[in-house]
């Protein structure tokens, strides 16, 4: 059976359960493999199994696109696309993260001052409708509108079955380069510069960030080369994020480059031991990866005996996980206040343009504006109210202008949320593609409890 016709008797089966299943009392969700939403809540939603959407149907080298089924990882994409010499222009750091999770959320990295984020390199979305239909979607047919309010829409619009998805021309290696800056006005002001120019000359093909502290900060730039003197490995006994303040200079496979991030989930392998030499020599071979640090979050969360045992021994804490980005002119400042407030540390910046203009519905981006996405993600130390942290982040990103991404827990009112996120034009898609709300809308989905 080829692939095409292997997705068609997939996606046949998934609709019929789906239509089935349809006039049953309650909201559906998604049954798959993985997740990178960091918003624990108990989910009462019939489950719709997803799962078998995850293959890659066909690699266009001419043309330069991808056809994907939407559960699809990047892990499994990329494997694909670079065995053509091929990469999706903008890959999320985490090899669990699917195409259609990416395109529904907001997925970045370190290509997105050049690409934008995922949803801005997508040509074509095929979606299972809150009514049953299937639809296809473009931005240049009749269901445009449905097409710009997917990303950022979370799931509450439709299923995205399968993806088309622009491709870029990718070498063998990647060559980077560590600048060091000690006063954060100076890295950004560096970082807008560098981005600026190497967005029309197409030099660097990558470029983001690190702020260790106030005084000590690094601009990763990346550019793909066709040779390399020496090769570095970070995927066992050697972090990725510690090279940056130790080498000025590096290579690594185009493959590495594009996972470095998730050998140590950043740097938050620390929460599991993984950065211990003895824990990392005995352990690493298999638990050094995202796949691996989600399954034990999970664990803690979903096990009561596990969950009872943490508790023993844990300190009164707050989850803090956060990728909220920030207008250039307010990124100091936005720096300045996490300092104060929660001094968490390291801190991720990646810096981002709009790539593709269209008017996305619910990721609305000023097109001439230069932003920078702050990720942090960390326990502090609180005995304050829950949430209390997250809603002095989320009050003072609002006041400067910036954006929150919503797969981690959010605490806005229902009245600010819709403020942001413009009730009117949700509920308008929603009633055409989810009158039987067979979904959840926005707010239940990303804030409610």
């Amino acid at each position: 059976m080829s692939p095409f016709a292997e997705y068609e008797k997939k996606k046949g089966e998934i609709v019929e359960e789906f239509r089935k299943n349809a006039r049953e009392n309650g909201t559906f969700s998604l049954k798959k493999d993985t997740s990178n939403l960091f918003r624990n809540r108990v989910n009462k939603s019939k489950k719709l199994d997803v799962k078998r959407l995850n293959r890659v149907i066909s690699i266009d080298p001419v043309h330069r696109i991808a056809e994907i089924e939407a559960m699809t990882t990047f892990e499994d994409l990329v494997n694909e696309t670079l065995k053509t010499q091929l990469l999706p222009p903008v890959v999320p750091e985490l090899k669990t993260i699917t195409v259609g999770g990416a395109l529904v959320g907001l997925g970045i990295e370190s290509s997105s001052f050049r690409y934008g984020l995922v949803h801005e390199t997508i040509l074509e979305i095929e979606v299972l409708t809150g009514d049953g239909r299937v639809l296809i979607c473009r931005p240049d047919n009749e269901h445009r509108d449905l097409f710009l309010a997917f990303p950022n829409s979370y799931g509450t619009l439709g299923i995205a079955l399968k993806v088309k998805m622009k491709l870029i021309p990718a070498k063998p290696y990647v060559r980077i380069t560590n600048e060091k800056f000690d006063r954060v006005e100076t890295f950004f002001a560096r970082m807008h510069e560098l981005c600026a120019k190497n967005r029309s000359d197409e030099t660097h093909s990558y470029i983001d960030g690190v702020i260790f502290s106030p005084n000590e900060q690094y601009i990763i730039q990346g550019e793909f080369t066709d040779e390399a003197p020496y090769l570095s490995n970070y995927k066992y006994l050697n972090i990725y994020y510690q090279s940056i303040r130790q080498k000025k200079e590096n290579y690594l496979t185009t493959l590495d480059y594009i996972w470095r991030w998730d050998t140590d989930w950043f740097w938050c392998s620390k929460h599991f031991g993984m950065q211990n030499p003895l824990m990392r020599l005995l352990f690493g071979k298999f638990a050094l990866n995202s796949k691996f640090y989600w399954k034990i979050k999970r664990l803690v969360f979903v096990n009561p005996i596990v969950k009872a045992l943490v508790k023993l021994f844990e300190k009164p804490t707050e989850s803090v996980i956060q990728d909220i980005l920030i207008p250039i002119q307010n990124a100091a400042e936005f720096h300045n206040y996490l300092q104060k407030t929660i001094a968490v540390s390291p801190i991720w910046i990646c810096p981002y343009y709009v790539y593709n203009t269209e008017e996305y519905a619910f990721c609305q981006f000023d097109p001439s504006q230069f932003y920078v996405d702050f990720g942090f993600w960390d326990m502090i130390p609180s005995t304050k109210p829950k949430g209390h942290f997250n809603r002095l982040i989320e009050q003072k990103a609002d006041e400067l202008n910036g954006y929150k991404s919503l797969y981690s827990d959010s605490y806005y009112t229902e009245e600010k949320f819709w403020q942001i996120h413009s009730k009117q034009a949700f509920l308008k898609v929603k009633h055409k593609y989810d009158p039987e709300k067979s979904f959840k809308d926005l707010y239940e989905k990303c804030v409610a409890r």
